[in-house]
């Protein structure tokens, strides 16, 4: 058997406890600890909410108050002189009395025009009210008298107060307003919805997949991979119960993550559309707003209510508006609205209360800025890579834009896909809908491979301008064009030349396409100098002819010097720089220059890209010289003709099109995604 614990030696009182009277005997009272998941006792409110009911009654009782008392000097009765009955009397003979109203003895009135009081010694001007009491001893007949002079004798008292209605009405009715509208917006803070406007309520179009057509994984195409990695979320949403049994978990989020237009936004209707769930769709950038603090109220309204009808999926597109990476040199620190937005983001996609059966989606096109705390597992559990499609996606993706347009016998849409290389799925989608206007400008009843044609030479070259060129720099242009397609048939590698021609288009004045005959994925030294020394044919061509350059070759320098630069900084496609990286990621350049790099490295990548162009601009001199009757004939023909598509182009320079230099040495390779930062390829080569 334990012995009895010793009782503890009295405490001493500190001085707290001598202030309150106690003297250290006391025991002392349990902390108040509270346990997760434990409701909490039953009280009248908070410690912390008690002085604000208090305070709130106060408030209320002190405006009712004040309200009655505004009401009592406004309702009060007016002021009134009070005169000897003899000075009454002549003024009613005088004729200056305009209406009396007798109660009893006492007689209350207005004078007709204002007059002046005296009496013990005091003077009183501008009387217009009186009142005045009738001696009971007096024998005139006031009423005949009063008849006589045509005063208005009133029936009711003038002073009397209004009616109790209306006393309570104003007495009390802007108070009652006042704190009506009070309590309404102030509940309406508390339940989420925001304070005045509603500025915190959420702003996020609610997509019901029941209502009118759905939109489903039939409406995607071209982006395969992209879908099987979505369809076990479908599959979750669907059906819970099986993955549950095996003890997993419903992914908190999917990050989708590509160039604009590959469709993100549509595969994530379809997944709505496909798991049969309420889809809540916003931009990243409708949760800010002027006042601080709006955002994370948004953010909380959102997944409120995506809660209520769980499970349902809650789409965030342009993420990077409010997810970049916290604590950069543009942060406000602790009071800035969009850290604020994404701190509450976090918390609730993975924090203490957890949000099962709702999916977050979000799309973003700058992957690489976003916040650590939001790629990490538990938060967005998987990140797609939704890249542009290939060719085969092309095609996939040209069938699904043309089922409901009527196609003639002769358009080809994989010739149309192989001619689009780099497009995006929105690219297609505008070239088949500008393909369908043409049709109908041409009251066509089907689209044809013309109008296909036509759309693709007003997305890809530009709009015709209506300019007339003399004949002088017309020729001109015809020489600097011929000069980019002839270097395009020449170079070993270098993508066919497919258009050429010296309609002005656009801002250039003269335009030529070169596609490749597949998808590329990786890009060789060999074939990007043939990229820079096509470039550069135009103004090769100029100085060639005419001894000369225009500035026509403007946008041929800025096109040769971006791919000459990442070649020699990024690439590591130089002996002298070496296999280093020295230019930044593209899209992360610093505003400031804390690269990292040193001055003279970055001269020495300034050197190294004049030498690279230099090479390349000799190549491509001596090309042309060496066949310049080539050039010639190429450029008369065109002259002559103004376009010449692929065989022409190559019938009028003479080159075979089978045993070309660049058909020999190319080398082409299946692929899909394109190098960070090079030119498009199938880009037209502009010149104006």
């Amino acid at each position: 058997m334990q012995p009895d614990p010793e009782p503890s030696p009295p405490r001493a009182p500190s001085l707290w406890d001598r202030l309150r009277g106690r003297t250290g005997d006391e025991p002392r009272r349990p902390a108040p600890w509270r346990v997760e998941g434990m409701p909490p006792e039953p009280s009248s409110g908070t410690p912390a909410q008690r002085p604000r009911r208090g305070m709130f009654w106060t408030f209320v009782i002190g405006f009712l108050v004040l309200n009655w008392v505004l009401m009592s000097v406004f309702f009060r009765p007016p002021d009134r002189t009070t005169v000897s009955y003899t000075f009454f009397s002549d003024q009613l003979d005088a004729g200056n009395v305009q209406t009396v109203t007798t109660t009893a003895d006492t007689i209350q009135g207005e004078f007709d025009k204002a007059v002046t009081y005296k009496a013990n010694g005091q003077t009183t001007t501008g009387v217009e009210l009186f009142t005045t009491q009738r001696p009971s001893f007096a024998r005139d007949d006031l009423l005949a008298t009063l008849d006589s002079k045509g005063v208005t004798v009133n029936a009711t008292n003038p002073d009397a107060p209004p009616p109790l209605w209306q006393q309570l009405l104003v007495g009390f009715g802007p108070t009652l307003l006042l704190v009506g509208l009070l309590v309404f917006f102030l509940r309406r803070s508390a339940s989420g919805l925001g304070g005045l406007g509603g500025f915190g309520k959420s702003k996020a179009a609610l997509y019901q997949p029941d209502a009118g057509t759905r939109t489903t994984f039939a409406d995607v195409a071209g982006i395969d991979e992209v879908q099987h990695e979505v369809r076990e979320i479908v599959d979750f949403l669907r059906d819970p119960q099986r993955y549950g049994k095996l003890g997993a978990r419903i992914p908190h989020g999917v990050l989708l993550s590509g160039p604009p237009g590959t469709g993100k936004t549509l595969l994530a209707r379809a997944v709505a559309g496909e798991a049969g769930v309420p889809f809540f769709s916003i931009s990243a950038s409708e949760f800010i707003e002027a006042i601080v603090g709006v955002g994370a109220s948004r953010v909380r309204d959102l997944f409120d209510q995506a809660k209520k009808v769980a499970p349902a999926i809650i789409f965030i597109d342009e993420l990077d508006a409010i997810g970049r990476a916290r604590g950069g040199a543009f942060s406000a620190g602790g009071v800035d609205e969009r850290e604020q937005t994404l701190n509450q983001i976090l918390t609730e996609m993975d924090g203490f209360q957890g949000n099962e059966g709702v999916v977050v989606l979000a799309a973003t096109n700058r992957p690489e800025i976003l916040d650590p705390a939001l790629l990490r597992p538990g938060r967005f559990d998987r990140r797609v890579a939704v890249s542009p499609p290939d060719q085969a996606g092309r095609l996939q993706i040209l069938r699904v834009h043309t089922r409901t347009v009527p196609l003639a016998a002769d358009v080809d849409l994989a010739g149309v896909a192989a001619a689009t290389p780099g497009m995006v799925g929105a690219d297609l989608a505008n070239l088949v809908n500008e393909a369908a206007l043409s049709a109908a400008a041409h009251h066509r009843e089907q689209v044809t491979g013309e109008d296909f044609g036509l759309a693709l030479e007003k997305v890809v070259l530009g709009t015709v301008r209506g300019i007339v060129l003399s004949p002088e720099e017309k020729l001109s242009t015809a020489y600097h064009e011929s000069g980019h397609a002839l270097l395009g048939m020449l170079t070993p590698g270098a993508d066919p030349v497919r258009r050429v021609t010296i309609i002005p288009r656009g801002q250039a004045l003269g335009l030529t396409v070169q596609t490749p005959q597949m998808d590329r994925y990786g890009y060789s030294t060999t074939y990007l100098r043939g990229r820079i020394t096509g470039a550069l044919g135009g103004r090769a061509a100029e100085e060639v002819v005419y001894g000369e350059v225009t500035t026509g070759a403007e946008s041929d320098l800025e096109q040769a010097t971006a791919i000459a630069r990442q070649m020699v900084g990024r690439w590591g496609m130089s002996a002298t720089i070496g296999p280093v990286s020295v230019l930044p990621p593209s899209g992360q350049e610093q505003p400031f220059g804390g690269d990292g790099v040193a001055p003279a490295t970055k001269q020495l990548v300034d050197e190294e890209v004049r030498r690279l162009i230099d090479d390349c601009y000799g190549t491509a001199v001596a090309t042309l010289q060496s066949n310049r009757d080539r050039l010639d004939r190429l450029a008369h023909a065109l002259l002559e003709r103004e376009t010449l598509d692929e065989d022409e182009a190559y019938a009028a320079a003479g080159v075979a099109r089978e045993t070309a230099p660049a058909a020999v040495a190319r080398g082409e390779t299946p692929g899909g995604a394109r190098a960070p930062g090079l030119p498009p390829e199938g880009a037209a080569v502009p010149t104006g």
